[in-house]
């Protein structure tokens, strides 16, 4: 398995895939910001008339840690985490009150949401979802690792 996540193109592969979802998720959210306010209202958690503002800069950060991915920009991968985090403590707290609405997870009346629909599916996706994103943090740090083991051996002859 470690041989597998060492891999330069499973890495990129990985990376690629949840700054994809990411991206996905971003821009059907910013395609109608309004209706994804209606979506974070319904969860009740945000005092009045800051929900449109969540409905743009939720979005925004979310294309932006996307992008940041995309490229190995240093804490992308760190800002996605903690987005997924919170949308799981969401999540729990709209099954805690049996809440029946759209997760508004990639954007307002997403199909996925009406096709499987419901928090709980939405929470074990999420889940799923994290484990991705380990993967993709445990394939990074076995590269580096590697690559910083042939570092010091080539600088150091001794070493060899």
């Amino acid at each position: 398995m470690t041989f597998f996540l060492k891999n330069r193109w499973v890495y990129r592969g990985l990376r690629l895939f949840v700054a994809g979802i990411f991206l996905w998720s971003g821009v059907g959210k910013l395609m109608d910001p309004a209706a994804f306010a209606v979506v974070i209202d319904a969860f009740g958690i945000l005092p009045e008339g800051f929900s449109g503002l969540v409905a743009v800069v939720l979005p925004v950060v979310e294309v932006a840690a996307g992008l940041a991915l995309v490229f190995d920009l240093r804490g992308a991968l760190g800002t996605l985490f903690v987005l997924m985090l919170c949308f799981m403590a969401i999540l729990g707290y709209g099954i805690y009150l049996g809440l029946d609405i759209d997760c508004g997870c990639f954007g307002p009346e997403d199909p996925e949401s009406r096709a499987f629909g419901g928090l709980r599916t939405a929470l074990y996706r999420d889940v799923v979802f994290c484990g991705f994103m380990g993967l993709v943090a445990l394939s990074r740090r076995l590269r580096r690792g590697a690559e910083q083991s042939v570092d010091v051996q080539r600088l150091d002859p001794r070493m060899v």
